[in-house]
């Protein structure tokens, strides 16, 4: 098969990190029998650079040619200065909306090999960690009405419709169907009206799904009960703007940013895959940065979009060898390891596929 990718490598060290995804997906395509196929175009800062603006048009057309997209990372302190609506952050946004990417999965996965990294102490994580978060990633505080009412005063309008919070839930419940039926709603219905329209619609949606567990917790207490018993939960759906803070939260007491991937969905198959951190423009070109939650995320883009179950389990296998044998990056590395550069460590995945 041959399958198009709009390859996006960003700022920072996303240009590192993805090149060594699209090695292992290269060799993926040469052992199971598939071509890929990349077209590179810009977004971020790298495209307000090169063209003045952060998504442009040439990227929009690519990116719905294609069969999925895969993003670096996007922004820096050289672009900084620039007003909101001009900063690289905001073709992150433009780019979800034009593609209709209203579905963010993130794993948060424990590696038993990193399971000394976790900050928690041994008995809250002990046999592991395996959450995922169902972020609603194209409405919200994001999106809504923003402005001043005058120099002194600033406001974002939080707002959901009955429409964007079923599809996001329908999503979440599959997703508990094909684990372990147990779905955690996280919203602020004590105090906010779209919250109690959230909860109100989840639990709607819940009675097409008899066979999911139902929990509503307020973000508050989820984000207490993530570093207190995280085990308690499976698949947490959530609102932008609480699933932008929680799934980071889910993420650094798995014990690194640098080993978690992520994909957002449209209706369909198609998605745009990236890693969560960021763009660490502090370790860009040093050979730092670690590229195993971008490689993770070419899994993860294998298995949704592409329906290919076989080879995302190769490559997440390949991962956890490397694990395996003490090959670390300075983010996970420990005592007794073996440290590696960025290359090096695609090159040992690349070689365990």
């Amino acid at each position: 098969m041959n399958y198009k990718i709009t390859v996006l490598p960003g700022d920072g060290i996303g240009p590192e990190v993805v090149g060594e995804a699209l090695k292992v997906l290269d060799k993926v395509g040469e052992k199971f029998g598939h071509t890929f196929e990349f077209d590179h175009q810009l977004i971020g800062g790298s495209a307000i650079d090169a063209t003045g603006e952060g998504l442009p048009q040439a990227t929009i057309d690519s990116a719905r040619s294609s069969d999925a997209v895969f993003l670096g990372a996007v922004g820096g302190p050289k672009w900084d200065a620039l007003p909101g609506d001009k900063r690289p952050e905001k073709a992150l946004l433009g780019i979800r909306k034009e593609l209709g990417l209203f579905a963010n999965l993130r794993p948060a996965i424990m590696f038993d090999e990193l399971k000394d990294a976790c900050p928690l102490k041994p008995e809250k994580v002990e046999g592991g960690l395996d959450i995922l978060v169902v972020r609603e990633l194209t409405g919200g505080i994001y999106f809504g009405e923003r402005g001043y009412r005058d120099e002194n005063t600033a406001y974002d309008v939080e707002e959901y419709s009955v429409y964007e919070i079923e599809r996001i839930a329908e999503i979440a419940f599959d997703m508990a169907m094909k684990r372990n039926r147990k779905l955690t709603s996280v919203d602020k219905a004590n105090v906010l009206e779209s919250s109690r329209l959230w909860r109100k619609t989840v639990a709607k949606v819940a009675e097409k799904y008899p066979e999911v567990t139902l929990e509503n917790f307020y973000v508050d207490n989820c984000a207490m009960q993530l570093v207190y018993n995280p085990k308690q939960f499976d698949v947490i759906l959530t609102s932008n703007i609480f699933g932008d803070i929680l799934s980071d939260e889910a993420s650094m007491i798995t014990g690194s940013l640098g080993m978690l991937p992520s994909a957002s969905l449209a209706t369909g198959n198609f998605g745009l895959y990236e890693p969560v951190h960021g763009s660490a423009p502090d370790i860009a070109g040093t050979g730092k940065a670690n590229p195993m939650a971008t490689i993770l995320s070419a899994a993860m883009m294998l298995k949704y979009t592409f329906g290919l179950s076989r080879e995302s389990e190769a490559v997440e296998n390949a991962v956890k060898k490397v694990l395996s044998k003490g090959y670390r990056t300075g983010d996970i590395m420990s005592e007794g390891k073996t440290l590696c550069t960025t290359s090096e460590i695609g090159d040992l995945i690349t070689s365990n596929i």
